[in-house]
């Protein structure tokens, strides 16, 4: 039975994890949902330039360093979302993990938040070059986030496109196109996560 106002349990907060793979689209419509919601938006990458902006050293791609300071931010991005919702505050969560990374996280705060997922659907190679594009038109960006799809291409290769394992969790979860605009659309969106 959903709560309600004059119920004697207070109601949960709502977790939205708005996911997708790299240049999907995910940081915009997290920050339009959380925006159409009225909540906050904690999105992993900013979490990650916080970070790289105090100690100015986001690692060489793909060394010890770099695998480090990913996990100190994994860590960070989850503790921050766990703080929020102990204190009943709804929040729209926005990374690029997959399943094997969202899961362990998720399970324990379903507990104390009403979890959904919202999922940007693309076409992989799209979605690779927007992320390229993104990243080479920002050196702050390209700094802090250099990864190895970026670093093939600035080197004039490409690498084989990888699927993207959504989290599958027993949660409501809604697919947004993100081709073009969003669908479904934004309101749409807002009334699943609120529904």
């Amino acid at each position: 039975m959903p709560d309600t106002p004059n119920s004697s349990t207070p109601p949960l907060p709502r977790l939205i994890v708005v996911t997708g793979r790299p240049g999907s689209g995910k940081t915009t419509l997290a920050h339009a949902l959380a925006k159409a919601i009225g909540c906050p938006a904690i999105c992993r990458d900013e979490i990650k330039e916080g970070l790289v902006n105090t100690t100015g050293d986001a690692g060489a791609a793909g060394s010890d360093d770099a695998h480090c300071i990913a996990m100190s931010v994994y860590e960070t991005f989850f503790e921050t979302i766990a703080l929020l919702l102990s204190r009943r505050i709804t929040l729209v969560a926005e990374a690029a993990f997959q399943h094997k990374l969202w899961a362990p996280k998720l399970m324990p705060l379903r507990a104390i938040a009403d979890v959904r997922i919202v999922i940007c659907s693309i076409d992989p190679a799209l979605a690779r070059q927007r992320h390229i594009a993104r990243d080479l038109a920002s050196p702050a960006r390209l700094r802090v986030h250099l990864d190895p799809i970026v670093q093939a291409a600035l080197e004039g290769r490409e690498l084989p496109l990888m699927p993207y394992d959504a989290p599958h969790l027993e949660v409501p979860t809604l697919a947004v196109d993100t081709t073009e605009n969003y669908r479904p659309s934004i309101a749409d969106i807002a009334a699943f996560v609120l529904g």
